[in-house]
């Protein structure tokens, strides 16, 4: 990163919407990490060399010490995992072989394929009811903490094309459109809702959320619109 710096650009450029596709992503992930520091701190871009090293690149690997938090409660994760994953895949042509390693217990490390992570925390954690209950009695922040899942989701599938539409379908209609969930977010976080739809209306939008089932469209759009008239 640059000097007094700190992340690899991609949150701001996703939050903005102000990208096609992962060579946009890629332009900002090798002009944000392209500082090399000699010894003594000084810093120079040498962007041309990182570009020729990501080419060589064939395998990704992102180690993860303990269970605190997951590749999904935290935008480090997709940024620098994910930002990586697709720099090489741009600059290749060809997508790295991605893994997460967990070695939350030292004598017994594992590894598992990012595909493998993910859908291990979307059932664990990100569908799972104690979780969505836990973040209801947080009132507002349970509320932020949902809606950015789904920002670190939509991040993670932009950058590696993880998630499947049965994903996106799961998270809209459990976490999103349910019923009590909407009477949780419409109470504590209104805001929180509003921007976790149009997360997913983007994916769709974007065909990250291949063929959405279109009804489910219609009632994101329309507790959208609903928002829209009473948060103004």
């Amino acid at each position: 990163s640059p000097p007094g710096a700190y992340g690899a650009g991609l949150l701001p450029l996703i939050d903005s919407g102000d990208w096609k596709d992962k060579e946009d992503l890629t332009a900002v992930f090798c002009r944000w990490g392209n500082h090399a520091y000699d010894a003594s701190g000084q810093s120079s871009e040498q962007e041309d060399f990182l570009r020729q090293r990501l080419k060589k690149i064939e395998v990704v690997h992102q180690n993860q010490d303990n269970r605190e938090h997951d590749i999904l409660d935290s935008d480090d994760y997709f940024q620098f995992h994910g930002g990586l994953h697709a720099a090489i895949e741009s600059l290749r042509g060809e997508a790295p072989k991605t893994y997460h390693g967990d070695s939350s217990l030292p004598d017994q490390p594992k590894v598992r394929t990012l595909r493998e992570e993910f859908v291990r925390v979307v059932r664990s954690r990100v569908l799972n009811p104690k979780w969505i209950e836990a973040m209801r009695r947080h009132g507002y922040k349970g509320a932020f903490e949902m809606a950015a899942t789904v920002d670190y989701l939509f991040g993670y599938d932009a950058t590696t094309d993880v998630a499947d539409a049965q994903h996106y379908e799961e998270i809209a209609q459990r976490l999103l459109l349910d019923s009590e969930q909407q009477k949780f977010f419409r109470r504590h976080n209104p805001r929180a809702l509003q921007e976790s739809i149009e997360r997913l209306l983007e994916a769709a939008d974007r065909e990250l959320w291949s063929q959405p089932d279109t009804n489910t469209l219609h009632s994101l759009r329309d507790v959208h619109y609903s928002l829209e008239s009473s948060l103004e």
